[in-house]
């Protein structure tokens, strides 16, 4: 089951609609594969142990943690490996689908102003739920630059403590090079929307909404940042375009702490290793150091292709 969003605390903006809570319980999964196969035959899951509001914060994690996910995507697509395992860790976890248009089964592909709006009114109502005073954020991909925006520009930093970006698009990407295209171009941005997404081409190096978000500095006081990304990204070249510079950022770049480990954009919330890295993020006094194994080049990619087109 699941349920239209409606926050108890503050609402979203007049026009905006309300985001997607899913409530329907799923398996932990492997893969986007898998994932997606699930999701096809249960579409309102979520994570095994997500968005449980009965959950409460313990002195040992205080702070409940939300989980934001990518576009074209959805809070069981992205989140089914690493969801459970944070639940398992001892934390309240929660995650929404935003950005879908009406009657979507994907999500995170409409206007990102809409995003912000959703996540904002979804923090809000995960705080008066649980009582707790501030959240911490992992976001995926555009879930990243969702989640920053709200924390930077929406006065989202007294609410949250850690923001965690894996794979985050931190200045904008250039669509395998078709962005500067699409610039000079009159008209193909647009074509580029019907091809891909509205939120797809937002995210674009020197879109309106990248130069708004980073404008004034990458970070804000009273948050603590962490980027997580990978050296053979294949959305985000060059690869260090992820990194944030400013006071409170950490910058982990997977391949230096586990070189056998080729992960890429695609599989990064499959891998173990950053699983292991997001725990350890959000919990450094208790969680384990992360095992590195090796992880062979291109592998997600397959699945995610399959997924995308079944």
């Amino acid at each position: 089951m699941a349920v239209a969003f409606a926050p108890n605390v503050a609402a979203a903006p007049d026009g905006v609609p309300p985001a997607v809570v899913p409530l329907a319980q799923g398996p932990r999964q492997t893969d986007h594969l898998a994932a997606a196969r699930y999701l096809d035959a249960h579409p309102d899951s979520v994570p095994l142990g997500v968005n449980n509001f009965d959950c409460r914060p313990t002195a040992a994690h205080p702070r409940p943690v939300v989980l934001v996910h990518g576009t074209d995507s959805s809070a069981y697509s992205d989140w089914a490996a690493i969801g459970p395992q944070l639940v398992d860790a001892g934390m309240c976890v929660f995650a929404l689908n935003y950005g879908g248009a009406p009657g979507a089964d994907t999500y995170g592909t409409e206007d990102m102003r809409v995003s912000f709006a959703q996540l904002s009114a979804f923090v809000d109502d995960v705080l008066a739920r649980t009582g707790a005073t501030k959240v911490d954020l992992v976001g995926f991909s555009q879930g990243a630059t969702v989640s920053r925006f709200y924390v930077n520009k929406l006065g989202g930093a007294a609410k949250v403590d850690r923001w965690v970006g894996v794979a985050s698009p931190t200045y904008g990407g250039v669509m395998y090079g078709l962005m500067p295209l699409g610039q000079a171009v009159p008209g193909l941005l647009t074509v580029y929307e019907k091809v891909t997404s509205v939120a797809a081409v937002q995210q674009g190096q020197g879109q309106p909404i990248m130069v708004e978000l980073n404008a004034g500095g990458d970070t804000v006081p009273g948050v603590r940042y962490t980027t997580i990304g990978s050296r053979v990204d294949e959305m985000i070249q060059p690869f260090d375009s992820i990194a944030l510079r400013g006071p409170g950022a950490t910058n982990l770049v997977l391949q230096d702490l586990c070189p056998v480990d080729m992960t890429g954009h695609f599989h990064m919330v499959y891998d173990p290793f950053v699983a292991q890295l997001v725990r350890k993020t959000l919990d450094p006094d208790n969680a384990p150091a992360p095992v590195c194994v090796p992880v062979a080049l291109g592998t997600g990619i397959p699945e995610v292709i399959i997924a995308g087109n079944s």
